[in-house]
């Protein structure tokens, strides 16, 4: 298949959407399809407000349409609801074409933690964003339902996966309790508010915190929590050395959607410690690798009596080439055209 993602999520961004998209994108050229990526590095642009590194596409619609009809594509992907996703949704339903898109993000309940408007204002516009589309592509069970409630259609599965030779922790074993080294709890992902990290940082826990990752909120937290060690983005190389040198990987976010993170830190034979909410219910259901408990500190302390050999179990259940295929089948809903995207022989016009 000739396959367009449009997505304002890009490098060199760092961040669980860009990971997925760039791991779907590998695997589906492997897989033999052709992938045109249209994203902010071929558009001017302008730093996103309160998080700059983040870049807003600037009048992007001609310059996108001019490469989609060259393109010709048999299936259009809208990876994000930003600037290019609204010119990726627009392209679409112009030339009546069928298009799919993905909600990676908790945008309302994000909006929320950083205005203080509540979450149900913002949930029209994303209705109204995703509405058109043949399918919505949804991380996990508890956010279907979640949208489903909020007045969502066309939601299908697509789950995610783990780089277990890049994160491997094989060679991991129990903590032994005679050990004087201090226990290192670490946390990877975006540092900003809508990742609820304070709930950590103030956890009086008997070893380090070790927080990787960059964002708007890294210099206040820094200065608020010295004692915390923040180490900054890091490359996938350099990542998952930091995992093997910790012992506990503590999630504090409510909000995600998934946590790639999650299956990161399990394949690199980590313990979890979480809120039971939507997203680690789903990644680390039957877990026993992993602490789920409304008090954050009793997840930690029992995250480290665990026994990290369940954690490289759970996460070998998961791999980029199962939800790849995923991925293709749901670009086309109808059952018939959906098996032949599975076969890869899907040549099908797109056109509603």
């Amino acid at each position: 298949m000739r396959i367009c993602i449009v997505t304002d999520a890009w490098t060199p961004q760092v961040n669980g959407v860009v990971k997925t998209l760039e791991q779907t994108i590998a695997c589906l050229r492997a897989d033999g399809h052709e992938v045109l990526v249209v994203a902010p590095d071929r558009f001017r642009g302008v730093p996103c407000p309160s998080y700059p590194e983040i870049r807003l596409s600037l009048f992007p619609y001609r310059r996108l349409a001019a490469l989609l009809d060259d393109f010709a594509p048999d299936a259009l992907h809208v990876a994000t609801e930003g600037p290019l996703g609204l010119a990726g949704r627009r392209y679409a339903l112009r030339r009546g074409l069928n298009f799919t898109t993905a909600y990676h993000t908790k945008f309302p309940e994000y909006l929320q933690a950083r205005t203080g408007i509540p979450a149900r204002v913002f949930y029209p516009l994303m209705r109204r964003f995703h509405r058109p589309a043949k399918a919505v592509m949804v991380s996990t069970d508890s956010v279907v339902a979640e949208l489903r409630a909020a007045g969502f259609v066309n939601l299908v599965k697509w789950g995610r996966g783990v780089d277990t030779a890049l994160f491997d922790g094989s060679g991991r074993r129990r903590r032994d309790p005679e050990d004087a080294t201090a226990p290192v709890f670490l946390y990877v992902g975006r540092i900003a508010v809508e990742k609820n990290l304070e709930d950590f940082l103030r956890l009086q826990l008997p070893g380090e915190k070790w927080m990787v990752g960059d964002g708007p909120a890294l210099p206040a937290l820094s200065a608020r929590y010295p004692d915390a060690r923040f180490l900054g983005a890091k490359t996938h190389e350099e990542l998952a050395e930091v995992y093997r040198r910790a012992d506990v990987f503590v999630f504090p976010s409510k909000t995600d959607t998934f946590g790639l993170v999650l299956l990161e830190a399990l394949a690199s034979g980590l313990t979890v410690a979480a809120y039971p909410v939507a997203g680690p219910l789903d990644v680390l259901a039957d877990c026993e690798a992993a602490a789920l408990r409304h008090d954050l500190l009793e997840a930690c302390l029992t995250a480290l009596e665990l026994d990290p050999v369940h954690a490289l179990a759970h996460a070998r259940r998961h791999s980029w080439q199962a939800t790849t295929r995923q991925f293709a089948r749901n670009l086309f809903p109808n059952p018939s055209r959906a098996a032949g995207a599975d076969k890869e022989t899907c040549h099908a016009s797109h056109r509603a």
